[in-house]
């Protein structure tokens, strides 16, 4: 090209809108001229992302490709490309570097989009209405930094003009523990930011605080999240994730929990020393308990007998063993046990009414802030009509920023700040991209990141790897034997954070329906395919899970196949364990050995690498359920299981144990161990 010619293009790109440029500073927007409207292109054209422009400096049209920000002077040829006829430089290869210098906001992008990029593909541009040609926003591509989803002419008050400059090469992860590109073999019959946040925490500090006020105990660790599991397994109320809808009130659970550590929590014991102390303080508050409460006569005097016998006991001998110690404990625990439950029972009853009612309280309340936030919003806008896919309306979203530190992605609101790492983030941006409709733009994206991760954050708490357990997800290497060998595609309890393919249920619809998510499994009726499923440890909902995988089984002819991993818990065994093994669609049963097998951390989008993966301390069982066509099509055969097996073992140099989810019974439980999945 001649001078003139180069300084023609140069002057455009400038006029260009790009991620480093706001697009209010450059002056009006790029539309098709009014005067001499040029004639519409090809219809394979248009589905391949291809649009007609108007370049307002040279006066004459240009074609700009939204799908790989290619422009041309000439009519786009499908198929070819000639860089000198690429006039505005969006599409120009690096001088040097290869892939890794890519600027203007390209990505090179992956097997499936540039197959994508066909005649044949892209159907929804023909139903989806057309915006304004622009340079596509990506915000995993380092072009604004902070990059906010607030409106463009907001931001540019802020931001003066700049020359435009290659950004840097977008990132890209080193590894990569997902495949979005398996496509499912799942077959169905067809069918806000709030104060939420604020909410949950405010009712865990209620739990806390009722707690130590009636009984004197903290809460047991992570009683509070597998509370709000059992009861959304039965919830029949609105909110995604406040029950508010249940029946019995009284939580089994949360009794359950907080009765094992009264009148105190017995921890694991180590030493002599330990066992000493231990029994001496369960003596002490047990008696201490039975004076303080209304108790009957008779269990006054069995407690206190047994206490005063225990306390001589330890005063006289010096020279027991830790063996002996726990002996007595337990003897203690049997004799005293009964009644102190039976003087603990209504206290421990209203911590739970408790809790249920304030959390019924906040999902009235956030029910009908919603509803008024809706009425608003209906009242001051006027839009065309939508399909019944996105039938429920959304309150305005939050303007939230995003800035990247190392290899970490901060999006901050209002001063709160939520982390991920950059490898999940980009895969974040996968998922909007492949089940988003409705936010062609990314104008809502930093939002619902935003609303995703708080929502995890407040569910599993804000302690030290609190909650992390009920995230925990199979090895990539598991995951990819099971598709291989079984043809699974689907999981049945994941998250957008943690799965590893694109289709999943999850618990938040309301949400993570916008990166993936089916919903939940127990409203997920499907009539075929092969799915994982690897759920929370919590006993109520691996029982409803069950219950809900033996009517699917019945009820279809179809093949259909759940390979189910559960904590091979057997002191006691767990009902759901149990109704496996006795199932009629029942195939085969594989049994992992504690510490021959590993999985990965439910923290996995903010841990470091080196932590990603952690030995289970606990058996594992394996159950193949099966209706008669899923057993003829994905059979576990000898060949198929002994690659599982094989997938499964840990790769060398195996992590250190790190037990994450585990019940707060009693220390002679092996629940106690467990590791989470």
């Amino acid at each position: 090209m001649s001078n003139d010619s180069q300084g023609s293009v140069k002057g455009e790109a400038a006029m260009m809108p790009s991620p480093s440029v706001p697009a209010s500073s450059q002056g009006p927007p790029l539309s098709p001229s009014t005067t001499s409207k040029p004639p519409e292109l090809p219809d394979e054209l248009v589905q391949a992302g291809w649009s007609k422009c108007w370049s307002r400096r040279e006066n004459r049209p240009y074609y700009f490709n939204r799908f790989t920000n290619q422009s041309l002077w000439e009519v786009p040829v499908l198929g070819q490309h000639d860089v000198i006829s690429d006039p505005l430089g969006l599409n120009a290869a690096p001088a040097e570097g290869g892939d890794s210098n890519l600027g203007n906001g390209q990505r090179k992008r992956r097997g499936s989009e540039e197959q994508g990029a066909g005649p044949n593909s892209f159907k929804r541009a023909k139903v989806t209405p057309q915006v304004e040609p622009t340079t596509p926003i990506s915000p995993s591509t380092p072009g604004v930094k902070p990059w906010s989803s607030a409106p463009e002419d907001k931001q540019a008050q802020t931001t003066t003009p700049t020359t435009p400059s290659p950004a840097p090469a977008p990132y890209r992860p080193a590894v990569i523990y997902w495949d979005l590109d398996i496509q499912t073999n799942a077959v169905i019959r067809e069918r806000p930011p709030l104060q939420r946040a604020q909410l949950v925490t405010k009712l865990r500090q209620h739990y806390h605080e009722l707690c130590h006020q009636r009984e004197g105990i903290d809460p047991p660790r992570e009683s509070f999240n597998r509370w709000l599991l059992e009861r959304k397994v039965i919830d029949k109320g609105h909110d995604p994730l406040l029950p508010s809808d249940c029946d019995p009130v009284i939580s089994p659970s949360m009794f359950r929990e907080v009765m094992n550590d009264i009148p105190i929590r017995l921890a694991r014991i180590k030493y002599k020393e330990e066992a000493r102390k231990l029994l001496f303080k369960y003596a002490e508050a047990a008696k201490k308990m039975i004076d303080s409460r209304n108790a009957s006569p008779e269990s006054r005097k069995v407690v206190k007998w047994n206490a005063e016998d225990t306390m001589s006991w330890l005063r006289r001998d010096h020279s027991a063993s830790k063996e002996d110690y726990m002996d007595r404990l337990e003897h203690l625990r049997q004799q005293c046990g009964p009644h102190v439950t039976a003087v603990a029972k209504d206290s421990v009853e209203g911590i739970c009414s408790k809790i249920y009612q304030l959390s019924a309280e906040y999902s009235r309340r956030l029910r009908q802030t919603h509803l008024n936030l809706l009425i608003e919003v209906h009242s001051s806008r006027l839009v065309y009509c939508y399909p019944v896919r996105l039938a429920i309306p959304s309150p305005p979203l939050p303007r939230v920023e995003l800035h990247f530190e190392n290899d970490v992605a901060c999006l901050r609101f209002r001063g709160e700040m939520v982390k991920v790492n950059r490898g999940h983030f980009s895969k974040l941006e996968l998922l909007y991209r492949y089940s988003c409709i409705d936010d062609p733009r990314f104008e809502k994206f930093l939002s619902r990141v935003w609303c995703l991760l708080k929502r995890y954050q407040v569910m599993f708490g804000s302690g030290a790897n609190e909650g992390t357990g009920l995230q925990g997800a199979l090895p990539v290497a598991v995951f990819e034997a099971l598709n291989r060998q079984f043809g699974v595609s689907f999981e049945c309890f994941a998250s957008p954070l943690n799965c590893y393919f694109k289709q999943f249920s999850s618990a938040f619809p309301d949400i993570d329906g916008f990166f993936g998510s089916r919903g939940p499994f127990l409203s997920f009726c499907p009539v075929s395919g092969s799915f994982e499923a690897n759920p929370p440890f919590c006993e109520e909902l691996m029982d409803a899970m069950v219950t809900h995988f033996e009517g699917l089984l019945d009820q279809s002819s179809e093949p259909l196949s759940f390979i189910v991993f559960v904590p091979e818990w057997r002191d006691p065994v767990t009902p759901a364990l149990t109704r496996m093994e006795g199932s009629r669609f029942l195939r085969h049963q594989l049994n992992v050995p504690a510490y021959e097998h590993e999985y990965r951390s439910g923290s996995q989008h903010i841990c470091k690498r080196d932590e990603m993966y952690y030995r289970a301390v606990h058996g594992t069982a394996v159950l193949f359920l099966q209706n008669d066509a899923g057993f003829a099509k994905w059979a576990p055969t000898p060949e198929r299981l002994a690659e599982l097996t094989a997938a499964y073992r840990p790769s060398p140099p195996a992590p250190p144990p790190c037990p994450l989810l585990a019940p707060s019974s009693s220390s002679s439980s092996p629940r106690d161990k467990v590791s989470a999945v």
